[in-house]
């Protein structure tokens, strides 16, 4: 009886709510907080225009880094979703490939302030009279700058599962849902999760284009660090946009510790390796969670059920066996060619819709001027990218071999990514105007000062899935010096670096959009190039040569992307990944 009473006690105080409970419980409540008191403006009343709302004075920078966090974290959702959905679909259906992928390759070029153009009249009529509105256009143009960076890898990652696995998977006779969240699903987290950070981070390199907003004549600047920072370039405030730049800073520092590093060291579990790391990754709040005793048991039943789930053996159906059956192979034939008579169909029509819309006001030599552009950008593109790749990946390998070190390298590349390349752009045109320089050359390194990091955190990213087990066979073999580069580390990360140079060169195409086209209050510069021509005609308000910059620069992409790094991602998933 006494030992039944002492149980229940000790029962009882494990049950009861201790001091990292309050703590934890105090973080919850201020998010809440944080999230209604951001979304109460979310949904206001739209009055345009709201320019007057917003002012440089420090004081509502604080708010305007909570709405911007906010929509930054909704379209980071939303962009989770679509990758989970797109990706998968096209790693697993090859016919779905042929169409997906090629997609994505043109809508991670396709410029934001192209979204923006032809869908911010579609949200606000969703709900006229409201912020809503405007608040979804904002968010869908932050999840362009964020979702195809993390789609790519994420079908990356499920393209080269390591042929062992995958035959664990088949001796234990899992199905396809089973494989998906029990092998595959957590192969790709790492990568996914550095991904993510750089998603994060690339949206603040289009945040300003997000949250201002111009339908017709009519300009709608929501509150945000975005618009705080164009209201001050406007102004030639430079104290003010060193503000703006400090709240990126902290909002950057505040992603990083309670979002960023406990899900980092959480991923650490589903690194492929049979030997333990080393060094294990860590993170305070994720200890101050594991350490409470409410909020645990809160998540235990929610955590039980999404495995439960995760278990559960779904198969997709399978037909009756039929007397009379075609082989598989003509079946299969059939399909493909009725596939690339519709993919064609559509290919085509919308050729002919884009050459009905441009015809009307452009002619031939317009077409001429914009192929002449595209090929002065795409040579741009391909030196950036091949110089940042020979500084960049040496120095990424290093980080991601190091895990102490890249856990504190972590906040300090977000901050360098997520750096608004606006607060470079005075001094370019100061120096260009000044000391009478070349903008063809001296405007072209803003293309690539956002982009680079996608190669960065991807290679870092490999790095630090690279199995500790293989490390200390390297060790025990002896391979050292050049051997160890050219057939261990780099064949190690190469699928990871392809996935960077991928998105690094799609985003640097959208990149040169504001690159191109740079000014500082009056003062403006132009380099030669489709970013300039397309961010010209969308200040001019001409369609026609926006759809024109846009179509052409998504048939460059295409090739550009079909001709070199296809054929190398192809390599990566036959010969270069870890078996």
């Amino acid at each position: 009886m006494i030992s039944r009473f002492v149980a229940f006690s000790s029962l009882g105080r494990r049950a009861l709510p201790n001091q990292w409970d309050f703590i934890s419980l105090a973080l919850v409540i201020a998010v809440f907080i944080g999230v209604a008191k951001g979304s109460a403006g979310m949904t206001a009343p739209l009055t345009a225009p709201v320019t007057a709302d917003l002012s440089l004075d420090y004081s509502n920078l604080p708010y305007y880094a909570l709405r911007t966090t906010l929509r930054m974290s909704a379209a980071m959702a939303a962009s989770l979703v679509f990758t989970f959905v797109y990706a998968t679909i096209a790693a697993k259906s090859r016919r779905a490939e042929m169409v997906l992928i090629p997609l994505l390759d043109v809508l991670q070029s396709v410029p934001i302030l192209g979204f923006l153009s032809f869908t911010v009249t579609f949200f606000l009529g969703l709900f006229p009279g409201s912020t809503l509105g405007a608040e979804l256009a904002a968010i869908f143009a932050i999840f362009t700058s964020q979702a195809w960076n993390m789609a790519f890898s994420f079908y990356q990652s499920l393209r080269t599962v390591p042929r062992d696995l995958e035959e664990v998977a088949v001796g234990y006779h899992f199905s396809p849902w089973q494989k998906f969240w029990q092998l595959e699903a957590p192969f790709a987290m790492p990568s996914l999760i550095w991904n993510m950070m750089m998603s994060m981070s690339g949206g603040w390199f289009f945040v300003v284009a997000s949250e201002a907003i111009s339908v017709g004549d009519t300009t709608i600047k929501l509150p945000g660090i975005g618009s705080y920072l164009a209201l001050a370039i406007d102004a030639k405030r430079i104290d003010a946009v060193l503000a703006a730049v400090l709240a990126v800073i902290l909002v950057i520092l505040a992603y990083d510790q309670f979002l960023f590093r406990p899900i980092v060291a959480f991923a650490a579990k589903f690194r492929v390796e049979l030997s333990a790391g080393q060094v294990q990754e860590e993170s305070w709040v994720r200890q101050l969670f594991l350490r409470t005793r409410f909020l645990r048991a809160l998540v235990t039943v929610p955590a039980r059920m999404l495995d439960r789930i995760a278990l559960m053996r779904l198969e997709p159906p399978r037909g009756r066996a039929t007397r009379m059956r075609w082989p598989d192979h003509l079946v299969s034939r059939l399909f493909d060619a009725v596939w690339f008579v519709v993919i064609a169909a559509l290919l085509g029509y919308s050729l002919y819709q884009v050459y009905g819309f441009v015809s009307e006001k452009l002619a031939l030599a317009d077409l001429r001027e914009t192929v002449v552009l595209t090929l002065y950008t795409m040579i741009r593109v391909f030196v950036l990218i091949v110089l940042a790749s020979l500084f960049w990946v040496p120095v990424s390998i290093y980080i991601g071999l190091r895990p102490r070190l890249a856990e504190k390298i972590q906040p300090l590349a977000q901050f360098l990514a997520a750096f608004p390349a606006n607060v470079v752009f005075p001094i370019a045109v100061v120096l260009v105007v000044k000391f009478s320089l070349n903008p063809d050359i001296w405007l072209s390194g803003l293309i690539v000062f956002g982009t680079q990091w996608y190669i960065v955190f991807n290679v870092i990213g490999g790095a630090m899935a690279f199995p500790n087990d293989l490390r200390e066979a390297v060790v025990n073999y002896g391979i050292k010096g050049k051997y160890w580069w050219k057939d261990v580390i780099l064949p190690g990360v190469f699928p990871y670096y392809v996935t960077g140079a991928l998105t690094a060169s799609g985003g640097s195409w959208n990149a040169a959009i504001v690159a191109e086209y740079v000014k500082w209050g009056d003062d403006k510069v132009a380099a030669h190039g489709i970013g300039a021509y397309i961010a010209q005609a969308t200040e001019a308000g001409d369609y026609s040569k926006i759809v024109l910059g846009v179509a052409v620069m998504s048939i460059f992409v295409i090739l550009f992307n079909r001709l070199l790094w296809r054929p190398l991602f192809a390599l990566g998933e036959r010969k270069l990944r870890i078996n």
